[in-house]
């Protein structure tokens, strides 16, 4: 289940070391002795078998780009560099590029560090999401979206769930993305779903399926990014192009960090620990935001937020959906 190499080869020695401790303890605590049988050691240990290895299925990754990704298109536009510690995504008029996870996720919490095509990045879009795939898919989005030199970025976040979205919220960030790399987070576990941006948080999509609103929770989902041409759209409604004089245009991305349930053929990683709050490598499990997060995100909306679907009484003529309303 997990990211690399050299993560297994420590996590055999640490479920060795583990499994030593614990036969010691029991011996202590059972009183065994050279009379008992290997059988029945042999059964009690297995009985606590389960306890031992559940304290070990979630990965932390701080993240290499050799291990951790793989490029899936661009014809080498897509370069991973410093070892694996940085990935840089190019643009020009032929094409665009793109990466993505070799594993799939359910339920994340991850960041990356971005620095964005600097200049006129015009109809340009650098992406950064987590998706399922099919018709019914599970999406949470970050895209930025170019613009004009002097101009700010876009940063449009959205929310898919069974295929649906229109969910979209999006800002103005208080900082030029292109002069430095800043860090951009999602927290996706079962109570809700957070972007942050330098630790900050801007968003949250609660867990209201008690409400009739769907959660993404059961389709396992990748890390995707690219940078692509949306001039129809991207900048000013399609109103601006663009100019590919300036090209290539290019983004990198690096100090990926993750704590993920890595899913495979048998289930999530995490499943088999039935109490994630109890333990502080899973913590992120069952956060949430407190009173000074819920602050940021207003601050966040207040001075920043240039477009909410929740406020859209044009695309909503009857009401806003009720996840705006909770």
């Amino acid at each position: 289940y997990l990211q690399n190499s050299a993560c297994i080869h420590q996590i055999h020695h640490l479920a060795s070391s583990v499994l030593l401790l614990t036969y010691l303890s029991l011996s202590i605590a059972f009183g065994w002795n050279s009379i008992l049988s290997i059988k029945m050691r042999a059964k009690v240990l297995i009985r606590f078998l389960p306890l031992i290895v559940a304290t070990l299925f979630v990965v932390t990754s701080a993240g290499n780009f050799y291990q951790d990704f793989e490029i899936t298109w661009g014809d080498g536009r897509a370069k991973i560099l410093e070892n694996g510690q940085s990935l840089s995504l190019s643009l020009d008029k032929a094409s665009g590029s793109g990466f993505r996870s070799k594993y799939e996720y359910l339920f994340a919490k991850i960041d990356m560090q971005l620095k964005l095509v600097p200049g006129n990045s015009a109809g340009t879009v650098t992406t950064y999401y987590l998706s399922s795939l099919g018709p019914t898919h599970d999406e949470i989005d970050f895209e930025f979206l170019g613009n004009l030199s002097g101009d700010p970025y876009t940063l449009h976040t959205n929310v898919f769930t069974q295929g649906k979205g229109n969910r979209e919220q999006q800002f103005h960030l208080w900082f030029d993305p292109t002069k430095d790399f800043h860090t951009y987070s999602i927290l996706w576990n079962p109570q809700s779903i957070i972007f942050s941006v330098d630790g900050s948080p801007i968003r949250e999509f609660k867990n209201l399926e008690t409400k009739g609103v769907n959660f993404p929770k059961n389709q396992p989902m990748r890390i995707y990014s690219s940078l692509w041409d949306a001039e129809n759209w991207a900048t000013r409604g399609g109103l601006v192009k663009t100019d590919w004089s300036q090209a290539p245009f290019t983004a990198t991305y690096r100090n990926f960090n993750a704590q993920v349930c890595v899913w495979t053929s048998s289930g999530s990683s995490c499943s088999s620990n039935k109490s994630p709050s109890s333990s502080s490598t899973q913590s992120w499990l069952s956060e949430s935001l407190d009173s000074n997060g819920i602050a940021k995100v207003h601050w966040a909306q207040k001075n920043y937020m240039i477009y909410n679907y929740c406020t859209d009484t044009k695309r909503f003529p009857q009401g806003p959906p009720f996840e705006c309303l909770a």
